[in-house]
């Protein structure tokens, strides 16, 4: 018969004994690509007809990745009860821009915490509308996906977020990517 060895909660709350510190330091030798995630939130007020149609939503994530060829799905993750998790949850229709490295300022911005508007975050910043999604897919970037979300999975303190892509172009061949790697922002060398 096998003896199953009881799990002992550690100092740091985490019963696999592992604190928080330590996974944030191993994890951030991982090297990631930078996206920036779009959507569009409807009128807060559509009664009002001095209110917006529309208010553009966007975050920097780093934690995204390609999950199917057939279909086509990308899988994003997002901090649970964050604004753009919030959004998805009730809309199902998201963009996502590969960005370049000449797009550091733009995963900045976006990655702020207790930050501005996102309408003025938008706002300097070069954009086409998606055909798809009507979201904001960034001027520059390397890649752009529209994606509607097929499938939203909780996962700890974050949701994950699987979207069929239903559009993918390749607006930009110019330079390489965004990485980010050690808490740090960095290029391909």
């Amino acid at each position: 018969m096998k003896t199953v060895s009881p799990i002992i909660p550690l100092p740091h709350g985490h019963a696999e004994g592992v604190s928080n510190d330590e996974f944030r330091a191993a994890m951030s030798r991982l090297a990631s690509g930078v996206v920036l995630v779009t959507a569009q939130e409807p009128s807060l007020d559509p009664d009002d007809p001095g209110a917006p149609d529309a208010e553009d939503v966007g975050m920097t994530a780093t934690a995204f990745m390609s999950v199917s060829l057939d279909p086509p799905l990308v899988l994003v993750s997002l901090r649970a009860g964050s604004r753009m998790d919030d959004l998805l949850a009730e809309q199902p229709l998201w963009a996502v821009s590969v960005l370049a490295e000449s797009q550091r300022h733009i995963a900045g911005r976006f990655a702020m915490r207790g930050r501005i508007s996102d309408r003025l975050l938008f706002e300097d910043i070069p954009y086409v509308r998606g055909k798809a999604t009507g979201a904001p897919l960034a001027g520059g970037a390397l890649a752009t996906l529209e994606c509607r979300t097929e499938q939203r999975v909780p996962a700890g303190d974050h949701t994950l977020v699987i979207g069929r892509v239903l559009t993918a172009d390749v607006p930009s061949a110019e330079g390489g990517p965004l990485m980010y790697f050690r808490s740090r922002y960095r290029q391909l060398r």
